[in-house]
């Protein structure tokens, strides 16, 4: 690891939950950028022994109900994954790819459920669609995910999810380093609390103005390299 992106200690325990990256991965759905979706829903299977979204009891002890939960996450995301990668390779002209990848997505969705108040019927008829006529299903008409009744954008994510959505965005090629996006979402976490809020306003404005995206991108790199300098010079007094 370079030290421009030593920043805060990003291991397994700072993983997006399923919930971040299901909000995250609609909001970008929903906005037609399939392959962001694509990262945002696959970074969410990773483990995230931190999240506790109400499967704890007081003393923060893990929940019988955890594990099987654990995996109908695993599943919806999968499930959702695939759709969006089906739906990407459909919108590039990939008529194979497209089918291949729904297939796989009509699969995974009939096998998982409707967890998190995700309403998967409408996707799965999408990628039913997809798999039998790739050509003829316009992305355009892709249905919007919704989620509790409703179809998140990125001008309604939450933190959390935005910190997901930004890296997603420049993995699949927006401007700016995704690692350096992950890094500016991790100050931006921090920052609550404290009365401070460059890094979320910077992370927001990031998702919510495309147009400047390649300000915004070197603005949070300069913010980045700044707040790294100082927990260098911090560290070293010690």
């Amino acid at each position: 690891m370079t030290d421009r992106h030593r920043g805060p200690d990003r291991g397994p325990r700072d993983a997006p939950g399923p919930s971040a990256a299901l909000g995250a991965g609609a909001a970008l759905f929903n906005e037609r950028r399939f392959l962001a979706a694509r990262v945002a829903w696959d970074r969410g299977r990773r483990p995230a022994p931190d999240e506790r979204d109400g499967d704890t009891d007081s003393a923060g002890e893990t929940g019988p109900g955890d594990g099987e939960r654990d995996r109908a996450d695993e599943r919806l995301l999968r499930a959702l994954a695939a759709t969006a990668a089906a739906s990407h390779r459909a919108a590039d002209g990939d008529r194979a790819g497209a089918a291949a990848e729904a297939d796989d997505a009509a699969a995974a969705l009939r096998g998982v459920a409707d967890v998190r108040g995700v309403a998967l019927a409408p996707a799965r008829e999408w990628a039913e669609r997809l798999a039998a006529d790739p050509g003829g299903a316009d992305p355009a008409s892709a249905p919007r995910i919704r989620v509790g009744g409703e179809a998140p954008t990125v001008d309604g994510l939450s933190l959390a999810a935005a910190g997901v959505a930004a890296p997603a965005l420049a993995t699949a090629g927006e401007p700016g380093d995704p690692e350096t996006l992950a890094t500016a979402a991790a100050f931006a976490r921090e920052e609550r609390g404290t009365g401070r809020t460059e890094f979320a306003e910077l992370l927001f404005a990031y998702l919510r103005t495309p147009d400047a995206r390649p300000q915004v991108a070197a603005r949070l790199g300069d913010h980045v390299d700044r707040e790294e300098r100082k927990r260098r010079d911090v560290d070293g007094l010690f």
